[in-house]
């Protein structure tokens, strides 16, 4: 079967006119890439996924942009064009938007690393759409239907543009479902897999990823620069990654010869991970590892006066949904809280957040509320988001926010 067959693309997207309220105008006009369904004053009855919106603002009948129509998302329309200028969505136009995304990405390939974000979804342009690259295995996850009509152009530019000898396809738990494709959920759909998990190098250091089975693509790479960062600043100290996974920080501490470091993650098999991926490098410091809840653990190191030269605390997203804001606030607090009393004298301490509905001050003024009430001098030595390959384009889009703090005494 080939891939056209199992993408189905032999449905020809219609072209549907889109008519927004004047908020809706006004989104589109500042370039934000979504439109809500209760922004949309008029739109044809049997539009499908996939169908190119063509945008009409409220007043003037005048068109300011193009996107795709998603008929399962609240977020209607996912824009690929936001401009009164014309454009034509094609072959030309998704090739060109991916050489531009490649573009911003060739700084970080001139460092030892061969591990990135090729497309960040909306912020380069194509909403619901990421492609991360590790080595030459591309992986292209799909969250939206609405890409369907659309792969069989892209996927081999990504695949050119990148030099993959492989591509994999990931897939959303709703695209899984979905009865418009025969794709599988880590398919290979060009070239061959030996093995499922695949080395790549970050900054010199030696990592892997399970391309089929692994979250997400397989890895995080918005954190590259934070892992760096904090490698560096770990040569001879005693360090604590607290929500590990697959041992990023750690395995960066241990390469720039940390003394001692403690990976603490839920997940035994993430821990087995990050173990493994230490043993991809030479390092003489000590590899060890706590298996269960941060929270308890942290609670338990402390009743135990024990005490780290680094602290990284980097837990998964708290506030997935509008209603679990003020319940992550309170986390954000308590992580702060436990991490300072780990946190040695003259330590470091770094807290991240990767929850986009806690705004990047927000998350800070947790930090330095919950850091003040312990009475411990300390400096904010540095204030980080995404790495390169993670430009933002619209404010959602800037989800990563970490702290550096450094205590004085």
């Amino acid at each position: 079967m080939s891939f056209s067959t199992r993408i189905n693309s032999n449905y020809q997207p219609k072209h549907l006119a889109v008519k927004l309220n004047a908020k809706g105008e006004q989104f589109v006009l500042q370039n934000h890439p979504w439109v809500f369904s209760d922004n949309i004053v008029k739109i044809k009855d049997n539009a499908q996924s996939g169908d190119l919106a063509i945008v009409f603002g409220k007043n003037k009948n005048r068109v300011i942009g193009l996107g795709l129509y998603d008929a399962n998302s609240p977020i209607r329309i996912k824009m690929l064009h936001s401009s009164t200028e014309k454009a034509e969505i094609n072959a030309d136009f998704f090739h060109h938007k991916i050489q531009d995304a490649f573009s911003k990405r060739e700084d970080l390939l001139r460092t030892n690393t061969n591990s990135y974000r090729l497309l960040f979804g909306e912020n380069d342009g194509f909403p619901g759409l990421i492609a991360d690259v590790y080595a030459n295995v591309l992986v292209v996850k799909i969250y939206s239907e609405i890409w369907l009509p659309y792969l069989e152009t892209i996927i081999p530019d990504l695949q050119q543009i990148a030099n993959a000898k492989t591509v994999v396809v990931r897939l959303s738990r709703s695209l899984e479902n979905s009865k418009l494709h025969k794709l599988q959920n880590g398919e290979v759909v060009y070239g061959s897999l030996e093995n499922e998990v695949v080395e790549f190098v970050e900054h010199n250091v030696n990592f892997s990823a399970n391309v089929i089975k692994g979250h997400k693509t397989g890895y995080f790479l918005d954190h590259r620069a934070n892992r760096k960062q904090v490698g560096e600043w770990s040569k001879g100290k005693t360090v604590l990654d607290v929500f590990s996974y697959a041992g990023g920080f750690s395995v960066h501490a241990l390469y720039n010869n940390a003394k001692e470091v403690t990976s603490l993650d839920i997940s035994k098999q993430a821990l087995e991970i990050a173990l493994q991926n230490g043993k991809l490098n030479n390092y003489s410091g000590k590899h060890k590892v706590i298996a269960g809840d941060a929270f308890e653990e942290l609670k338990k190191l402390i009743k135990n006066n024990n005490t780290f030269d680094v602290v990284v605390i980097d837990p998964p997203s708290f506030a997935k949904q509008a209603s679990e804001i003020e319940l992550a606030k309170k986390k954000y607090s308590q992580l702060a809280n436990l991490g300072e009393q780990l946190t040695a004298k003259n330590g470091l301490l770094v807290l991240a957040s990767c929850s986009s509905r806690v705004l990047s001050q927000a998350f800070l003024d947790i930090n330095s509320q919950a850091l003040g009430s312990s009475n411990r001098k300390y400096k904010v030595v540095l204030k980080t988001q995404h790495d390169s390959d993670h430009p933002i384009g619209f404010p959602e889009g800037a989800y990563l926010k970490c702290g550096y703090y450094r205590f004085l005494d």
